[in-house]
């Protein structure tokens, strides 16, 4: 492992983080290890990978002081937050900035920073087509990662700024196919006629090794992401074919959306409705150069029939 070099990543017991280091782990004869950066070394899945050979550390990732000493001899890192775990922006860039003056004092020579796009630049505050939400953005979640793309590079960090997008394993929880009062099912889904980016967040992990694997290339890079680019009645006719019944697409108007009593509706009605009204935001997520980083990447149908078996459909 010592003439390994060491990918510190954060986020290693969970979706991104944990594509991430199985694939290194998964690619023994490779260039990199693992170290595994978690708040609780003793979980299960902590455990789990330090059994497959990771090197797994305890640091949070608004400590940056752990954050320095955790990165001290890495090569680089994988770098994310989880807004959801407290929906604070504030809370969100203070936690990317600990990382990037980590990474700057550990002298990193390169770091992969998991983020997203900023709504603003095609939808503007005032622009009356979606509220703003908290004073300032149009999606929270989206706009903060963007804002703090800044961070990283005001540190003088080697980044390259992974814009992800919607997570396919969205639909074996709250936005799986539901059964009616017909008995059939249907995807309900604020898209109107069309095409949704998704991806298998395995596949993130799996993408940003093939960034570290081509060196210094994409360093000061925004490189963004997809798996496959399909509209809700397209992912409704793969699901019906995996699943092997007949499975509607029910496209759900923004407003009634944005009016449900749970929250972060107004945020997820905000954030389908950008997907929908950006086009651009399909075009910049180039298939053919994402299968060039990572050739088996995923498409929904082959997504689908490895989770089949997670979709509820009682």
């Amino acid at each position: 492992m010592s003439d390994k070099k060491i990918i510190a990543v954060v986020g290693a017991t969970g979706a991104q983080g944990g594509g991430l280091a199985r694939a290194i782990l998964a690619d023994v004869s490779g260039e990199f290890a693992v170290r595994a950066l978690t708040r609780d070394v003793t979980s299960d899945r902590a455990r789990e990978l330090a059994a497959q050979g990771a090197e797994v550390v305890v640091a949070d990732i608004g400590d940056e002081a752990a954050l320095a000493k955790a990165f001290e001899g890495a090569h680089g890192a994988f770098l994310l937050t989880n807004f959801w775990e407290h929906g604070s922006p504030d809370k969100e860039k203070e936690q990317a900035a600990a990382m990037a003056r980590a990474a700057k004092a550990a002298g990193l020579q390169h770091v992969i920073w998991s983020t997203l796009d900023d709504t603003r630049e095609h939808i503007p505050l005032d622009d009356e087509r979606m509220p703003t939400l908290m004073d300032t953005y149009k999606v929270p979640h989206f706009d903060a990662k963007a804002e703090a793309d800044q961070l990283f590079t005001d540190a003088g960090v080697p980044t390259t700024f992974l814009r992800t997008t919607f997570f396919w394993e969205n639909l074996t929880g709250p936005m799986a196919p539901q059964r009616g009062e017909d008995g059939g099912l249907a995807l309900a889904l604020a898209m109107g006629d069309s095409q949704l980016a998704g991806i298998a967040v395995e596949d993130i992990g799996r993408m940003a090794l093939g960034i570290f694997r081509r060196g210094t290339e994409f360093v000061g890079r925004t490189v963004s992401i997809a798996g496959e680019h399909l509209t809700g009645a397209e992912m409704a006719a793969v699901l019906a074919k995996v699943l092997g019944e007949p499975v509607a697409y029910v496209p759900v108007p923004f407003e009634a959306l944005r009016a449900q009593d749970w929250p972060g509706a107004a945020e997820a009605a905000n954030m389908f409705q950008f997907y929908a009204e950006v086009p651009a935001y399909v075009a910049v997520r180039d298939l053919d150069f994402v299968r060039g980083l990572h050739s088996s990447l995923q498409t929904f149908e082959q997504w689908v029939e490895e989770h089949k078996d997670s979709f509820s459909r009682g």
